[in-house]
């Protein structure tokens, strides 16, 4: 049951089967003597790394779910601050704010509803995966039965809205008047954004799917472009300078332009990058592999430091604290921001849009459009069953024209002489490679993927 539902950064399957309350206590527990068993020396004398803060979202099982795993992290002993139904980014303020020593969000973020699952945390809101303690919990995991005694940790309700709505409002200044679309997908984003932008002077939100009734309009994941058409359709019927749409649990959002243009989100990131570089020069900027050559050029030529990193937020997240970087971004749409303790924030994210936008009359295609000279494929995946030997050929195919790396998959370089660059990953769980392939023109990038595309198996439909 447990390996059925343990992934690579988080906890997540179907409720009630294989996710179901008896689990989640096991992931309470054991997740409590985790935490319990890293504190050392000046930790372990802290009360304060003696909880946890837990949250859950809008899914109709989130209250049950969220209850069996306080009640498995009392069992471990871990006192517990629940601080009710909020985004997954509000538990990394919290896990900060209070001190705590970690905290767990109930979510399955933006898969469909019958899904739950939970996103685990350390101090200071460290992501815990796979490579940083998630197979150990796992382990501990297997190893627990609830024996109904009483449980030794406390439980305490906590409201931490008033303090959140302060943290978030610092990376908002807005300039001038706004009219703005914003599709919460029926998750956390309903939640907050009445909250902390509603009240806005010259902030006109108009809201598509507030509503939180356990069910979703449309899947919330915005990510498909699909999902982003009542975004487009609203900022066209109202005359919006942008349009906004949420995942799930809301610690991602997609932007549109004023024209009804969905923003890459590394092309987001180097307007981003301007905005952040400006307030601290010389930083570093992370940002995903996969980014178009012109992030990496922007934050060159502003004078911050690019570096690159794996596809992921538990690397992404790992490089912004080794580099302090002021600023990342991913394609997934999370973003990343020192301020926030290194982590993501769908309503950060959010209001650093409004406040570079609001910032002149440049509407918001024109901030994009000259950092945006590239042509990309976009994400094309493909079947094969030998992922590694396709992988082998396409190397031998390029050898002699690109520069190669394997930071996350297989990078083939040959931008300088042939003017494209291209990165092919394989799937953890499918037998699936995913290529994203960016050129100086169309034709160069038609060219390149009419060379390897044999190489690497039949085009995915669907993906």
């Amino acid at each position: 049951m447990l390996n059925k539902v343990f992934k690579a950064y988080d906890i997540r399957g179907v409720y009630p089967d294989p996710l179901n309350e008896k689990v989640a206590w096991k992931v309470g527990c054991a997740t409590g003597k985790f935490l319990l068993q890293r504190l050392s020396g000046r930790d372990a004398s802290d009360p304060m790394l003696r909880h946890v803060a837990v949250g859950r979202d809008m899914r109709p099982h989130s209250p049950k779910m969220a209850k069996a795993l306080i009640d498995g992290l009392r069992a471990a002993g871990m006192n517990v601050f629940d601080v009710g139904m909020v985004d997954t980014s509000f538990i990394y303020f919290a896990i900060n704010h209070l001190g705590c020593g970690g905290g767990i969000q109930t979510t399955a973020s933006h898969n469909p509803v019958e899904y739950n699952g939970f996103k685990i945390s350390g101090q200071h809101a460290t992501p815990i995966g796979s490579d940083s303690g998630l197979v150990e919990i796992q382990r501990i995991a297997a190893t627990l039965e609830d024996d109904g005694s009483k449980p030794a940790g406390r439980v305490e309700e906590r409201d931490l809205w008033d303090d959140y709505i302060t943290h978030v409002r610092k990376f908002l200044d807005l300039k001038r008047p706004l009219k703005v679309v914003a599709d919460a997908s029926n998750g956390m984003a309903g939640a907050f954004v009445p909250r902390i932008f509603g009240d806005i002077e010259g902030l006109e939100i108009i809201p598509l799917n507030f509503e939180i009734t356990g069910k979703f309009t449309h899947d919330p994941n915005p990510l498909v472009p699909e999902n982003m058409q009542p975004t487009i359709d609203a900022v066209a019927e109202h005359g919006a300078d942008l349009g906004v749409c949420f995942d799930g649990d809301a610690d991602r959002c997609i932007l549109c332009d004023e024209k009804g243009n969905i923003i890459g989100c590394d092309l987001l990131g180097a307007l981003f990058s301007t905005h952040f570089l400006k307030q601290s020069p010389g930083s570093a900027i992370i940002y995903d592999l996969r980014s178009s050559k012109g992030l990496e050029e922007t934050v060159r030529k502003l004078g911050g430091k690019p570096i690159k990193g794996r596809v992921g937020h538990v690397f992404l997240k790992q490089l912004m604290r080794e580099n302090n970087g002021v600023f990342g971004a991913e394609l997934s749409g999370h973003m990343y921001y020192r301020d926030n303790f290194y982590t993501d924030s769908g309503a950060i994210t959010f209001a650093t849009a409004l406040s570079i936008l609001s910032a002149g009359d440049t509407p918001m295609s024109q901030l994009i459009a000259p950092l945006n000279p590239y042509v990309q494929s976009g994400e094309i995946n493909f079947r094969v069953e030998d992922k590694d030997a396709a992988l082998a050929a396409l190397r031998e195919k390029l050898d002699g024209r690109a520069t190669f790396d394997e930071l996350d998959g297989v990078s083939a370089d040959a931008w300088e002489a042939e003017g494209w660059w291209l990165n092919v990953r394989k799937s953890n769980t499918e037998p699936m490679l995913r290529l994203n392939l960016e050129g100086r023109d169309r034709a160069t990038v038609d060219k390149v993927y009419a060379e390897i595309q044999p190489l690497l198996g039949e085009p995915a439909k669907g993906h």
